[in-house]
């Protein structure tokens, strides 16, 4: 039996809530559902949290029922005006072009992603590399093994 996973989607007309999980065929099997409305979300944005709070908890128990399942684990998508994606280029320099590239470099990297200035009330969430550098060579998707000074992504 595969594992559960439960999807929840915060919406401004309604908070829906999906239980489900891959059958023997690789499809996900819808196990139950629950649905309630969106008291507390405002064009997308969460107005009043006690009040989203109480809708979500609402299909959560609803999915719950449907299901047959304890739900104590979510998966919840993010959408709406107030969240952005941005491109920069990161840069890392090896003091060292004998030894390869490693997890590491490109964890250490990826962490100075979330290092840059934001404007007040805004933060990086998630880094998603599209690609990575190394010594000028442009378009690499995974740089572990290979040797350069610098790499950048």
């Amino acid at each position: 039996m595969s594992e559960i996973v439960v999807g929840l989607d915060i919406g401004t007309t309604k908070i829906a809530c999906l239980v489900g999980r891959q059958n023997d065929h690789g499809k996900i099997e819808i196990l139950g559902m629950g649905i309630s409305e969106s008291v507390g979300v405002t064009r997308g944005v969460v107005s009043n949290i006690e009040k989203t709070v109480a809708s979500i908890k609402a299909a959560v128990v609803d999915a719950e029922k449907n299901s047959d399942v304890e739900i104590n684990v979510v998966n919840v998508g993010i959408a709406g005006q107030h969240i952005n994606s941005l491109q920069h280029r990161g840069i890392k320099m090896r003091n060292n072009l004998e030894t390869e590239i490693s997890r590491n470099d490109l964890d250490e990297l990826i962490d100075d992603m979330h290092k840059l200035v934001m404007l007040p009330g805004e933060e990086i969430i998630h880094v998603l590399p599209q690609e990575f550098i190394v010594d000028n060579e442009q378009g690499i998707k995974d740089p572990i093994g290979m040797s350069g000074v610098r790499s950048g992504g």
